[in-house]
This record gives structure tokens, C-alpha cells and sequence, in this order.
């Protein structure tokens, strides 16, 4: 084994000189955008549901309104504000083509919160996603920008920190710009998977391999026989840097075989257009039923924008000599601190044998239909990652549906792009029903609902993930519920007003507040309460408060409320 691993380790620094050499990024040009040491609690490319983490999670002492700062010289070149995703963020545009996100904050810096409520209320909208010249908000590198928080989809107080390329949008991965953090931790690896690559991914589960550490960095797995010719692999590895215990995403790894490069991954650049091909680059069926992270060290047939880098293959390994194949995967994180697994794998001549399983067999990179008698779904040629049997059940309606239940495909089956499904109802629904048919999707204990469009006799609409589809009439309105106040209310000693909207399918929008018969903004930050703070529009005196919502159908809800202040 020693006179094995000595080789292989001089081949991986001069893998590592190969490949894609590393970008030369200008260090030290962008300061940290805190005033406490860099900390981790998530890096970039870091394996998150149905998308790669795009930046760095920096951690903000467990509470939220530190200072955050501009990470060099340019403008405010835009403000997004929404319920979820980055809540409320901040865009600076640099004179390198380099632009700056700063996400999940609180309060803007004075002049900009001011400017920002000037412009909510002339669009009469609280969600923001709007473009500033560059004479507006000009910044110094360090100028104070805004509070830290935990808006929008965040789960604890934070600063998610991006840095992107101006002119494509695409997202660079800010570790190799020189931000100071101390790292001299290596990659840890957890385990091996074995797949048969004579059939597709998603119609089999893999074989856990587990490793054995030799310290210092160095991993080996008992020999490996396995009964098919051709395999891939894939590792599950975290990354930590020192004094962190987060189980961050490893920055790349690369596949040798028979000390021969054969492909790798690097997490240095993801665009948002490719960030959902995570669901390719991923075990997506293991992790789907519980189990743990497995990166792919092989491209799937419908992986495009890919982070892969080939030497001399696709990362099917060909086993068929029937020869013992000497195997090893090198783990790295973006300072250099590498780890390496090895194991020796072999075909034992097994003939091999399929039984495909039931259903219409679809393939990516290609349109394909199924049709019945009242189903009917289409797949893109974006839509699927590898080939897969589909299969379609049918059965009886269920109390409040228009149709029979549709069940397409599997759960553990993930789609890139959306694939139409079209169904025909069990009874012709009257022209004046029909913009209230919507088609419900369910899964596991999740449901989604989808307003339909209408083709003659049959309803369409489009989802991006396989389940339970039927259709269903809803007239069933929106439900506004006042939080803390109620009609006729005295809120003199009160700070605020609050509601929240539901509705019995759970998609709703609130159309309009009006205080007075005037617009009146209420922010919905992570999308459940609507809350406005009583500032100089809403005087001492008797008010009105009008509430217009809507849902999925659109069945629209409107409620006044009059209360004292």
C-alpha cells in the first residue's frame, strides 16, 4: 500500500496543477463586509435542496444589526426586497466588473431606507427588485450600507455574502479572493458509493463503501468486487476551516484510475441559470429517502452548464478486463488542504441482468409524450438528468376533485426544467366554472396548486416535480385574519398593525392595503405576517384598514377593519 500511495500522492500535486489552473482573482481587493473575523457557518458550491449555495454564510455572533459594510469602492446598483429568497438585499457594482450581494438584512443605511420607502409607495408595492444609476448611492470601500438580520428565506441571524461577475451574472467563489480565515483543516471523507452504469441512475441503489482513516489525510477502503463491467462513483465529504466546527462543501475532487486522471468537479464559479443542476451532481434518490450527500464524480447524460472537468473519460469506470483497477478520489478545499481516498476495485465476470420496471421510458436531451385516455404529460428535453422509466397509475377521485388522481413517476426522480401535465376531467366543466379549476399536486406531505389554462376539454399546467396530480374547483376564498385587533379596536398603546391570509389549497396573495383609501405598505418578510409599523401616516383618530387578497383560483377576499388610534 505505501509503495502505491507514494506515487499517487505526487500525482495528485500534479493534478492539481492541471487543473483549470486556479483563476487569478484580484486578493486583498475586497475587504470583509463585517467588523468580526471571517466565520463560517456555510461556503460556496455547498450541496443545498434543489440548488448549490451561491456565496458565504458569515456568521454574525448569534444575533442580528451588526454593521455591514461595502467590500470596496462603486454604487448601490440595486435593492431587492422579497418575502423570501434574500429578503432584503443590496447590490454594488465595481469599477473591476465585479459586483458585490449582501442578503437577509435588516434596515438600510439612512438616505437608501429613506429612498426605498419613497419608492415602495410610488409603485405601491413593499417587494422591490429595481435598478439604480450609478450616481445615486455612490460607496467608499468600508462605507457603512446596512444592518445585518435574518430576512427572507434565512434561518438564523447572518450575512449571506456574493460575489458575482457584472457582465453574465455569474457567481464567482469569494474564498479565492484572499479573504483572511484560517484554514489548515483537511477534508474529511465519510464514505464511497458503487453505481451500476449499465442501467440508468435512478433505477437502482447504490453500495455504501465505508472508509477507514490512516491519518494525515488518507482514507482506504477494503478491495471491492463487484458484478458489473462498467461503475461510477461518488463521495460524501465535508470541509471545516480551523476553530469551526460547521460541516461546510468541499471546494473540488478529482477521479483517478490506475494513476490516471480521469474527471473532477470545482466549486470557483456557478451561474443562478445552473445552480438547480445541484439534483444531477447529487444522489437525489439516496438523499430524497434520508440518506446522506453523495457527490457524483461523473456527469449525468442531461447535465448541462456543467462543473465537471474531464481528462480522459466521463468517469464510467470500465471494469470488463476483469483486472484489478487502482482507484483514488482526492478531496480539496479552496486553500489547498487536500485529502485522498484509495480502493482497488474489480469485475467478477457476472453476466448481467436487467429487469426494467414498469412504464414508458423517457431519456434527457429528448421531447417525449405519454398519453391516455385523460392524462397526458410532456417531458422536455431539459427535464431529465438520465433516463428513467415513468410510470402512470390512475385512480378514483377524491371528495372535492373534478378528475381521477394521476400518479407520474417517482418522488426520488428529480427535474430540471417543468414538464406539462394535462388532464381531462371526469365530467365537462361549464365555461363559467373553468377559471376556477386549478390542478393540485401532492407529495409526500407536500401539495402545490397550479392555475390551469384550457385546451377544449382538457386543463394544463406545469410542475416541476413528479406526484399525485388531480384537478380541482375551488370557490372557496381567502380567509384575512387580523393579528392583536379586530374592528373597533383601540390601538393607541399599539405599535403596529398585523394580519396574516390563508386559504384552503395555502397559495394566497394580498392584492392591495389601502389605510384610509390610500396604499398603505405592510412588509411580509418570510411570507407568513403582514406588518405594518404606525409611523406619520396613521395619525390619532378614527381609521379604516382594507385588506384585498386573492388565491390560486382567484377567488378574492376584501375586508375593512376600522379601529381608533
Amino acid at each position: 500500500m505505501v509503495r502505491f500511495l507514494l506515487p499517487l500522492l505526487l500525482l495528485t500535486l500534479s493534478v492539481h496543477a492541471q487543473f483549470n489552473s486556479m483563476p487569478d482573482y484580484p486578493k486583498g481587493y475586497f475587504r470583509n463586509p463585517l467588523n468580526v473575523a471571517i466565520d463560517l457557518s456555510g461556503n460556496f458550491g455547498e450541496l443545498r435542496p434543489n440548488h448549490y449555495h451561491m456565496g458565504l454564510d458569515l456568521k454574525t455572533l448569534r444575533r442580528e444589526n451588526l454593521q455591514v459594510y461595502a467590500a470596496a469602492e462603486g454604487f448601490i446598483s440595486r435593492v431587492k426586497i422579497e418575502p423570501s429568497g434574500f429578503g432584503r438585499a443590496i447590490y454594488i457594482s465595481h469599477p473591476n466588473g465585479l459586483t458585490t450581494v449582501y442578503c437577509h438584512l435588516n434596515d438600510f443605511f439612512p438616505e437608501l431606507e429613506n429612498w426605498v420607502k419613497q419608492q415602495q409607495y410610488e409603485k405601491e408595492s413593499w417587494a422591490l427588485n429595481i435598478e439604480l444609476s450609478a450616481s445615486l448611492f455612490p460607496v467608499k470601500k468600508g462605507s457603512f450600507i446596512a444592518f445585518s438580520g435574518n430576512t427572507g428565506g434565512s434561518q438564523a441571524p447572518h450575512l449571506h455574502f456574493e460575489i458575482r461577475r457584472t457582465s453574465d451574472d455569474v457567481n464567482l467563489n469569494p474564498m479565492l479572493f484572499g479573504f483572511e480565515l484560517a484554514d489548515n483543516t483537511r477534508p474529511s471523507i465519510l464514505r464511497l458509493a458503487v453505481y451500476d452504469r449499465t442501467k440508468s441512475i435512478y433505477e437502482q441503489s447504490p453500495r455504501l463503501i465505508p472508509v477507514t482513516s490512516k491519518g494525515n489525510g488518507i482514507y482506504t477502503t477494503a478491495p471491492i468486487t463487484v458484478s458489473v463491467p462498467k461503475v461510477s462513483l461518488a463521495i460524501s465529504a465535508f470541509d471545516t476551516h480551523t476553530g469551526s466546527s460547521n460541516q461546510n462543501g468541499i471546494f473540488e475532487a478529482i477521479l483517478l484510475n490506475n494513476d490516471s486522471a480521469v474527471v473532477g468537479f470545482r466549486m470557483d464559479q456557478i451561474s443562478y441559470d445552473a445552480t438547480r443542476y445541484l439534483n444531477a451532481h447529487i444522489d437525489y434518490a439516496t438523499k430524497s429517502r434520508g440518506g446522506p450527500f453523495l457527490q457524483h464524480l461523473t456527469e449525468l447524460p442531461g447535465y448541462l452548464n456543467s462543473i465537471y472537468h474531464r481528462y480522459s473519460g466521463d468517469g464510467v469506470i470500465d471494469l470488463s478486463d476483469g483486472q484489478p483497477h487502482n482507484l483514488a478520489i482526492v478531496a480539496r478545499d479552496a486553500y489547498g488542504n487536500s485529502s485522498t481516498v484509495t480502493t482497488v476495485l474489480r469485475y467478477n465476470g457476472s453476466r448481467v441482468q436487467h429487469n426494467d420496471p414498469a412504464g414508458k421510458k423517457f431519456y434527457p436531451l429528448m421531447v417525449d409524450v405519454f398519453e391516455s385516455e385523460d392524462c397526458e404529460f410532456i417531458i422536455g428535453e431539459r427535464t431529465l438528468y438520465d433516463s428513467v422509466t415513468i410510470g402512470h397509475q390512475k385512480k378514483a377521485q377524491s371528495p372535492g376533485a373534478i378528475s381521477a388522481i394521476h400518479t407520474i413517476g417517482s418522488l426520488s426522480v428529480p427535474l430540471q426544467d417543468s414538464m406539462i401535465v394535462r388532464i381531462k376531467p371526469l365530467n365537462p366543466v361549464p365555461p363559467a366554472d373553468q377559471d376556477r379549476v386549478v390542478m393540485l399536486r401532492t407529495g409526500g406531505s407536500r401539495k402545490d396548486v397550479q392555475k390551469v389554462s384550457w385546451q377544449h376539454d382538457w386543463a394544463m399546467a406545469r410542475f416541476r416535480d413528479f406526484g399525485s396530480f388531480a384537478l380541482v374547483t375551488d370557490h372557496e376564498p381567502p380567509v384575512i385574519q387580523p393579528v392583536g385587533f379586530g374592528p373597533g379596536s383601540n390601538l393607541a398603546a399599539a405599535s403596529r398593525l398585523a394580519f396574516t391570509v390563508s386559504d384552503n389549497l395555502g397559495r394566497t396573495k394580498v392584492l392591495r392595503t389601502e389605510l384610509d383609501g390610500k396604499w398603505l405598505r405592510f412588509s411580509n418578510d418570510k411570507g407568513r405576517t403582514y406588518i405594518y409599523k404606525f409611523d406619520e401616516l396613521c395619525g390619532p383618530g378614527a381609521h379604516t384598514l382594507k385588506i384585498t387578497a386573492q388565491d390560486e383560483a382567484g377567488n378574492i377576499t376584501e375586508r375593512e377593519i376600522n379601529f381608533v388610534r
